[in-house]
């Protein structure tokens, strides 16, 4: 799947978890770029996203997040289909 794809899921993901469709993902968003995107909000999507794609991420991968972007190319080394 390209990164194009991947990040179009993302922000699906996105919109339905924190219930905005108005939210526009890129590569270089953070949570300080979403209102709605809190610790609690963080895990929801994390656990929807690793659903979604059918993998999962350990605690180190997610910390080490600083963006949309490293979160795309967690997804994306996992050659998600």
């Amino acid at each position: 799947m390209e990164r194009n794809e991947i990040l179009k899921h993302v922000n699906e993901i996105f919109r339905d978890v924190l219930d905005n469709e108005d939210i526009i993902l890129t590569e270089t968003t953070t949570a300080d770029d979403v209102e709605e995107w809190d610790s609690l909000t963080h895990i929801q999507i994390i656990v929807a996203v690793e659903k979604y794609f059918n993998i999962r991420f350990t605690s180190t991968e997610i910390l080490s997040w600083k963006n949309i972007g490293e979160l795309i190319n967690s997804i994306a080394d996992r050659n998600v289909a």
